[in-house]
């Protein structure tokens, strides 16, 4: 017998559930995976409040790093015994054990831990495909993301100064302000006691930025806008604040010919070279020391409940896992 997290309703934290279950042999194509920890990603809020709706009853997370127990008929991407770690696929990895797609797991350097390992794979990969692809980030580019102290920003702003870019990043306190500057962010600002548009504009000298990565959504749209450059790239990737209301397209010609973009980790890594090459990225400037993954939570698997109320209520910092 095993346990799992589930929700049978959509609303706040408290619906989420301890639950055992058995977990069947693993079908074909699948691998089944005893998780060593789980990753904790504000989506995983969207699916249980009902933002991005689900079949009810569901399990929920997409991400996690363990060791393969075993394998069903056909798969070859992974064996039993290997370290293996993920992002995506079915909501389930609020687990102790479960089966998935053997195509979606990508097998975990050995000096990787778990714990880094589930703490990455979501916010790290989303960071590459942002940073590397959505809009490629070029030494000398001026970038501006929101939420620079949270997961994919404190990897997003190591990643982008590696890259010898210029990384403005708002935050909402004093201290989030310091993790950021001491993980790459060149111009902390705290939006609480600042109009980030306005100090983007000051630091820019006027010019702009070149691209913005905005994980906010409706509180932050329409001023990430006045602070592009002309045929500057607004990137929408998350909606912590709400969704974005409909927009009227002229505003991009208003504003310099702008681009704008709403991007999803699942779209960028479908197929599974793209996949392997993203992960490959990742782990590369991982264990080349330019991104440090920062594990800044801990909870009890089965202590899910009171994650979500802190990650909702911006009591995180960089990333967070459930241990089972």
């Amino acid at each position: 017998m095993s346990h799992a997290i589930r929700f049978h309703q959509t609303g706040g934290p408290d619906v989420l559930k301890w639950e055992s279950l058995d977990v069947p042999p693993p079908a074909r194509g699948e691998a089944q995976v005893r998780h060593q920890a789980i990753g904790l990603n504000y989506i995983d809020t969207y699916h249980r409040n009902g933002l991005y709706p689900v079949p009810l009853p569901s399990g929920i997370g997409q991400e996690g790093a363990g060791v393969v127990e075993a394998v069903g008929e056909g798969v070859t991407e992974v064996k039993p015994g290997d370290r293996v770690a993920y992002a995506g696929g079915p909501l389930g990895a609020y687990a102790e054990v479960r089966n998935i797609a053997a195509a979606n797991l990508v097998k975990l350097p050995g000096d990787i831990d778990f714990e880094t390992g589930a703490a990455m794979m979501l916010q790290g990969m989303t960071a590459q495909y942002l940073l590397r692809r959505t809009y490629r980030v070029q030494a000398g580019d001026t970038i501006l993301i929101h939420a620079a102290a949270g997961g994919v920003g404190l990897i997003a702003c190591q990643w982008a100064k590696a890259l010898g870019a210029t990384v403005i990043g708002t935050v909402g306190s004093e201290q989030k302000a310091e993790l950021a500057r001491a993980h790459g962010c060149d111009h902390p600002i705290v939006y609480t006691r600042e109009n980030f548009a306005e100090r983007v504009r000051e630091i820019t000298s006027g010019a702009g930025v070149a691209v913005v990565y905005d994980s906010i959504g409706k509180d932050t749209f329409m001023d990430s806008l006045t602070c592009l450059r002309p045929i500057g790239t607004m990137v929408l990737f998350g909606a912590s604040s709400g969704p974005v209301p409909p927009v009227d397209l002229g505003l991009l010609a208003k504003h310099g010919s702008l681009f704008v973009t709403r991007p999803t980790l699942f779209t960028y890594v479908a197929r599974r070279d793209d996949l392997i090459a993203t992960a490959g990225d990742l782990f590369d400037v991982v264990r080349a020391g330019k991104v440090k993954i920062e594990v800044n939570q801990r909870y009890a698997l089965a202590d899910a409940t009171q994650a979500h109320v802190d990650l909702e209520a911006r009591r995180t910092t960089g990333s967070t896992i459930l241990v089972p």
